[in-house]
């Protein structure tokens, strides 16, 4: 079991650290989730088709596919706090390139700028929570790291929707990364610039780094993850335009995704108390992936006259409160899960590349699924086929007299 942080930063603990770094993170995020909202008008000025749509929803997570254990080789060499910073600069930069973009060719490749910036600050955010947050307050602030993603959806895909109605796409672009800066500040402010991480030579990283990447129990909640993510990041990252077929106002239809997105980060926050109060881990990721099924069916499989839209939103709202329970178990259980000799940042770095593969292809497979058969009706089958085999690799990662199964303690 990976070793936790050192007595000699034992003073660094504080909730202005912690919070800190889930700010940075939701920061990052924005970056990802200011496109949804965005995507009818490149579409129309950009002459964006809906499966170019998706490989741009996706492109962003190239970054994490390819470089996870390569962010976390520069964290045990640089420091987590360095990478992270790092990652909020590029992300500055490709935002700010890309409202130049006059063609979508530029804006994609901005985009994957964008994603190495995700990627550093997503890789190293849970290791910075784990080592600042006070004790007594772990579960609480490992659940709002993981709702990082639902808080930023939020106000990423509202924040859009709105500014859309004022300003130019690229204006937003820009805005977003003068705003960037903030976090940047903070960290430098309340982060400490001795832990976690940095110091260790590139051998002995590397070492670190292969040792982790041997263990089969990384690589299944990887897959888990990936289950998760394949089927949240495509029906959310679509929500908007779904709307707007359906005759919704931007605006509206803007609010009802932002609150889908914003359940997701409730559902976090309330997992991390849950695990606090006791309950098992493994039967909120059973619960999770069974719900999440369920109301994708419920979402997509019925055609909805107008006046039951609410019903619809309802059900997807579910699909996000209840799905949120696999990101902040499985990033509860990313350190716990790092091997004797192993390192943390690498088994969140591996599990990243991992389930970044989901977030890269799921927009793209809806995307597929919906030209092939005409209509957004076939969307739950992702989610079917996905829940399923998440259900499968919960029960292979965590058998039933598992010592994991009892994580609910910091």
């Amino acid at each position: 079991m990976a070793t936790g942080p050192t007595p000699a930063i034992a003073h660094q603990r504080t909730d202005a650290a912690w919070i800190t770094t889930v700010f940075a993170g939701i920061m990052a995020a924005l970056h990802i989730w200011k496109l949804p909202s965005a995507l009818p008008v490149l579409q129309e000025e950009l002459h964006i088709s809906l499966i170019l749509s998706g490989v741009l929803l996706g492109v962003v997570q190239v970054a994490g596919m390819l470089g996870g254990l390569a962010m976390s080789l520069l964290a045990e060499i640089y420091s987590q706090r360095k990478i992270m910073i790092l990652g909020l600069l590029l992300l500055i930069l490709g935002s700010a390139l890309g409202s130049f973009s006059p063609n979508a060719a530029m804006l994609l490749g901005t985009r994957i700028i964008e994603g190495v910036g995700v990627i550093m600050c997503s890789v190293m955010g849970p290791g910075l929570v784990r080592v600042h947050a006070p004790l007594h307050r772990m579960n609480l602030a490992v659940g709002w790291w993981a709702a990082f993603m639902g808080i930023a959806t939020f106000f990423g895909v509202l924040g859009t929707a709105v500014a859309l109605r004022f300003i130019s796409w690229q204006s937003w672009w820009f805005i977003l990364a003068v705003l960037t800066v903030l976090p940047i500040l903070l960290i430098l402010k309340f982060v400490s610039a001795s832990a976690p991480g940095g110091g260790t030579s590139a051998k002995e990283a590397l070492r670190k780094i292969v040792v982790t990447a041997a263990s089969g129990r990384i690589w299944i909640s990887g897959i888990i993850f990936g289950c998760y993510t394949v089927q949240w990041m495509a029906i959310v990252g679509f929500l908007p335009t779904i709307f707007r077929e359906d005759g919704l106002s931007p605006i509206l239809g803007g609010l009802f995704s932002a609150v889908v997105g914003g359940l997701n980060a409730l559902g976090a926050i309330i997992t991390g108390l849950l695990l606090h109060r006791g309950i098992a881990g493994k039967k909120m990721l059973l619960a999770s992936f069974a719900v999440m099924a369920v109301m994708a069916l419920l979402t997509f499989a019925i055609d909805y006259p107008a006046s039951l839209v609410l019903v619809q939103v309802l059900c997807v709202g579910l699909f996000s409160l209840c799905g949120a329970a696999v990101p902040a178990t499985m990033t509860r259980l990313a350190v716990d899960l790092a091997p004797e000799g192993g390192s943390a940042p690498a088994a969140m770095g591996l599990m990243q590349q991992i389930f970044n593969i989901g977030n890269f292809t799921g927009p793209m497979l809806v995307a597929w699924l919906v030209v092939l058969t005409g209509g957004w009706s076939s969307t739950w089958w992702v989610s079917a086929f996905f829940g399923t085999l998440g259900l499968a690799m919960v029960m292979v990662l965590l058998p039933k007299n598992s010592p994991l199964n009892s994580i609910q303690h910091a």
